[in-house]
């Protein structure tokens, strides 16, 4: 026999609350009876909640594929552990962060041991002994690991965990030790790393499909066509989504998330509901998976044509001679020579990135990306896509500290004009950054401040 437990499932009682005499006192207990009469079996414990009316519901809808989408934006490395040696067995980055491993899993150690004996004291490590997580900081990131049967799970974090994202991680290790129980006795008795094909299971399990770079399906059946151009939201995500794909050959959720908001200026949970929708229907497809459709040609049949007609380029270095040559080389590279220098290009990147040189950073990591997506290396695109997104992030967040100090200073000044000028592009900044975090209130201080130097015009 299997056993399945089945979480966030809505139940219509059939009745209107007007006229139950039993609502809503006994609301809870009447659900239990009509639930165990349908053969499920549920705890005293359950947790009932009433969704009064479809726009609760949707809301709700709305939250949890957001939080998804937070949660994911948080996680930067997942390690999985043997928990008898302490040696990773699956080591996946999702950003380059230049972590040092063997240096982690040493100061993890240290830490769990620590924290078990009697002399630790409480505040040494965050330690939670109900659910046996541990959350402890590790050179300005957020660990968080939690140990099953055999193995450990490790996420490295931006930010602390959120329950959501515990809870995933608390599902995620019962499922992996069940389904990957041989392969993990086998690493025990053998020490053989045998796990590459369970990556596909924790990149579906902790949504990191999110931050991949996406492309449109090539097929859109009737129907599919009919409620798109039903939904205005998604009707207009597929269509930037086109101009996006008209000059690179992949785009990003969130470049999409923000395009949208930008033109109907709504809630981007809402938004971001309708993307997921699209990516659910295999509308919206990530390039990293077996899924992506017609690439049924491989890289040494078409590589040649494809670099010669410059359509993986992107305008960053289209323009740049060093294109040419880089043209020129690909064409009699193998595998081997590609990736290393593909290495060659990320060392680079990330040398300009430590010396806030953005802009050539961005260059050489789009060179990165341009070889890799040349020699079709899936796993690479999405690293380097994300290495490029953050990059993105911090040269932004350079852009609105020297504006809002530009137009403070232009304030005191009293250089009204552009004063307004440089807090409305803090302004705009602020609302792409809406996106990672809640930044109302600085909006609002902002938007006071220009139209109070409106009226000195």
């Amino acid at each position: 026999m299997v056993y399945f437990q089945i979480s966030r499932i809505g139940f219509n009682c059939g009745y209107d609350k007007k006229e139950c005499d039993k609502y809503p006192n006994h609301c809870t207990e009447c659900v239990m009876i009509r639930i165990r009469e349908l053969g499920l079996e549920i705890n005293d414990n359950i947790r009932v909640f009433e969704m009064d009316s479809e726009e609760k519901r949707m809301q709700m809808l709305h939250d949890l594929i957001w939080q998804k989408f937070l949660d994911v934006l948080n996680l930067k490395h997942i390690l999985i552990l043997s928990k008898e040696s302490g040696l990773p067995i699956v080591n996946y980055p999702i950003s380059r962060i230049g972590m040092d491993i063997d240096l982690l899993t040493g100061f993890m150690q240290a830490n769990i041991i620590f924290s078990e004996t009697d002399n630790a004291s409480e505040d040494s490590t965050n330690f939670a002994t109900d659910q046996q997580f541990y959350e402890f900081n590790y050179k300005n990131f957020n660990v968080l690991l939690k140990n099953g049967e055999f193995i450990r799970v490790c996420l490295i974090l931006d930010e602390i965990a959120s329950d959501d994202l515990k809870n995933l991680l608390n599902a995620f290790l019962n499922v992996y030790e069940r389904n990957y129980r041989d392969k993990i006795i086998e690493n025990l008795k053998t020490g053989v790393l045998n796990f590459d094909d369970t990556i596909d299971f924790m990149v579906d399990t902790f949504n990191v499909k999110l931050v991949f770079p996406m492309v449109l399906t090539h097929t859109f059946s009737p129907d599919v066509i009919e409620s798109i151009n039903k939904n205005y939201i998604q009707k207009a995500a597929v269509d930037f989504a086109k101009e996006f794909l008209a000059s690179k050959p992949f785009f990003f959720i969130n470049n999409l998330l923000n395009e949208v908001k930008t033109t109907f200026k709504i809630d981007p949970k809402v938004i971001l509901y309708e993307i997921y929708q699209l990516l659910e229907k295999n509308v919206i497809i990530p390039t990293s998976l077996e899924t992506v459709q017609n690439h049924v040609e491989t890289f040494e049949e078409t590589y040649a044509i494809r670099i010669a007609s410059n359509k993986l380029i992107s305008p960053i270095i289209a323009a740049d001679n060093e294109i040419e040559e880089l043209k020129e080389k690909a064409k009699h590279m193998d595998n081997e020579e590609a990736k290393e220098l593909i290495d060659q290009f990320i060392k680079k990147a990330q040398t300009a990135e430590k010396t806030l040189a953005y802009t050539e950073a961005q260059k050489e990591y789009e060179k990165a990306l341009y070889l890799a997506t040349g020699f079709n290396f899936k796993k690479t695109i999405g690293k380097i896509s994300f290495m490029i997104l953050e990059l993105d992030k911090k040269y932004k967040e350079m852009e609105l500290e020297y504006t809002q100090n530009a137009g403070e200073k232009a304030e005191k000044k009293s250089d009204y004009f552009n004063a307004i000028r440089h807090y409305q592009k803090a302004l705009s900044l602020l609302r792409e950054f809406s996106i990672y975090s809640d930044n109302k209130s600085s909006r609002r201080k902002i938007e006071k401040k220009i139209a109070k130097l409106q009226t000195q015009l």
